[in-house]
């Protein structure tokens, strides 16, 4: 049986096809960039999948993680959220917005600065982004699952390089 290295894929049909149109142009790091965009894409719909049925969306799960991850009191300040998020100020506002209507989190005012509020979980919330980071946490398993020990440490580490490389502040 051949292993799945040694198949061909979607992304080597279009390096081939690129090289017969653009022979004058080096397309092999699509290699790389081509597997990366097209994993990211079946990661996205794998995880969209797992939190449809909790009722979450990708956006939401993303900012009930940042919350649940900066400990007690599970909160934050809606710059801390939109920079852990990358969004902008009024995209964080809608995005706290609807899970304020769902219960999830709770605005209270910032002791530290009158004008500011701190956005936290609520009880519920807490509840759902424990049940939905065990269904993430099975879910990224599962999409690792055909890679052995060693080539998940190898993956790890030049994903890790990559990273870095491209984000040497090491935003989250």
């Amino acid at each position: 049986m051949a292993r799945p290295a040694d198949r061909s894929d979607s992304v080597d049909r279009i390096i081939e096809q690129w090289q017969r149109e653009r022979p004058d142009l080096d397309a092999s790091a699509k290699g790389i960039t081509g597997r990366v965009v097209r994993v990211a894409e079946l990661f996205q719909q794998a995880f969209r999948a797992g939190f449809d049925p909790l009722g979450l969306s990708e956006g939401e799960y993303g900012i009930l993680a940042a919350l649940r991850r900066a400990g007690e009191p599970f909160r934050l300040t809606p710059t801390e959220l939109a920079a852990h998020q990358m969004m902008t100020s009024g995209g964080m506002t809608a995005a706290v917005d609807r899970l304020e209507a769902k219960g999830l989190v709770q605005r209270t005012p910032n002791p530290a600065d009158r004008r500011g509020t701190f956005v936290g979980l609520t009880a519920t919330g807490r509840e759902l982004i424990d049940e939905a980071m065990a269904v993430h946490v099975g879910i990224e398993h599962d999409l690792v699952g055909s890679l052995d020990a060693a080539d998940r440490r190898r993956l790890e580490q030049a994903l890790r390089a990559l990273v870095l490389a491209l984000d040497p502040a090491g935003h989250t």
